[in-house]
C-alpha cells in the first residue's frame, strides 16, 4: 500500500488528507487510538486490518484509504467511491466483552458517526439497522461493516463526503449534497474517531451492556428503523414483513409479524413506512 504523497494542490476540490497531522491530533490525548495511517489506495481497509490483527497489531490501529478499489459492504456488496471523495476508514478493536454483545459494535459505530456528522457539518442523520447512516430524506450517507478475527473486531466505515449526484446511485447522497456546501473531510474524520472512542470505552467498561452504558437509549433515539414498517430479505432468500419494535440485548432487530415476533441477527432491511428519528 503506497503512502499518499500527491501534492496538495493536485485536486483543489478534493485535497488529500494529511496523515501525519491527523495522527498527531488523534493520538495525543487518546486512551484508545495508537496509530493512524493514510494510504493513497487500498484493496480493502477492512481486509488489510484483519490481516494485521492476525499479526498481533494493537487495538486502536486506524487505517484510512483515499481510494478503495475492492471495498465490500454487508452481504459482500461492492462499495466504491471516487478518490478523495469520501472517508474510507477501518479501526482495529479488541473488546473485552461477552461474544454475544459484539453485535452492538456496528450499531455503536453508527451512533458515533451520526453524532460526528451532526457536530461537524450540522447534518441530521439517522441509523438504519444494522449498518447504514441515512440522511433525512432516507438516502444513504454511509455504510458500516464489522468483521471478527479471533478476539479482534475490525469495523470499517465508508462515508460519502463530497461525492456528487452523478457519482452516486439514486439511493445515495453525500454530506456536500445535503449541505449544499464544501465539507472538509479531516474534521469529520477526527470527530468520528473521537466520538467512537468515547462510546466504545464506556461500552467496554460496562462489559458490553447496551443499557447501563447508555448506548441503547441513544441508538433508539437516532434509529429510523425501530417503529417503522419493514420488509426484510433474509440470508436464505426468504422475506418477512412487519413492524420493527426494538433492538434486543444482543443487537438483534425484533420484528413483529403476522405470524409472531422474530429476532433477527442479520437481514437486508427496507423501510416501508419510516419513523422519523429524534433530533
Amino acid at each position: 500500500m503506497p503512502e499518499d504523497s500527491s501534492p496538495r494542490w493536485s485536486d483543489l476540490g478534493r485535497p488529500p488528507l494529511d496523515g501525519a497531522a491527523l495522527e498527531a491530533a488523534l493520538t495525543r490525548d487518546s486512551r484508545l487510538w495508537r496509530s493512524l495511517r493514510v494510504v493513497a489506495e487500498a484493496g480493502s481497509t477492512n481486509a488489510d486490518l484483519v490481516a494485521a490483527a492476525g499479526q498481533d497489531a494493537p487495538e486502536g490501529t486506524v487505517l484510512v484509504a483515499e481510494h478503495q478499489v475492492a471495498g465490500r459492504g454487508r452481504l459482500d456488496r461492492v462499495w466504491t467511491s471516487p478518490p478523495r471523495a469520501g472517508l474510507t476508514v477501518s479501526v482495529l478493536l479488541r473488546p473485552d466483552v461477552p461474544a454475544a454483545r459484539r453485535g452492538w459494535l456496528p450499531l455503536l459505530t453508527g451512533v458515533a458517526l451520526a453524532e460526528a456528522v451532526g457536530e461537524s457539518t450540522g447534518v441530521l442523520a439517522s441509523v438504519k439497522w444494522p449498518n447504514d447512516l441515512l440522511a433525512r430524506d432516507g438516502r444513504k450517507l454511509a455504510g458500516i461493516l464489522a468483521e471478527s478475527s479471533g478476539r479482534a473486531v475490525v469495523v470499517g466505515t465508508g462515508l460519502n463526503v463530497t461525492t456528487t449526484a452523478t457519482e452516486l446511485p439514486d439511493t445515495g447522497t453525500s454530506l456536500a449534497e445535503v449541505t449544499g456546501g464544501t465539507v472538509d473531510r479531516a474534521p469529520v474524520l477526527l470527530a468520528f474517531l473521537r466520538a467512537l472512542e468515547r462510546r466504545y470505552l464506556r461500552w467496554v467498561e460496562h462489559l458490553g451492556d447496551p443499557v447501563s452504558s447508555g448506548l441503547a437509549t441513544d441508538y433508539l433515539r437516532r434509529s429510523s428503523t425501530v417503529g417503522s414498517d419493514v420488509r426484510v430479505e433474509m440470508p436464505d432468500g426468504s422475506v418477512l414483513e412487519g413492524v420493527a419494535e426494538a433492538v434486543d440485548w444482543d443487537g438483534r432487530l425484533v420484528v413483529r409479524t403476522s405470524a409472531g415476533t422474530v429476532e433477527l441477527a442479520s437481514g437486508d432491511v427496507r423501510h416501508l413506512r419510516t419513523r422519523a428519528p429524534e433530533a
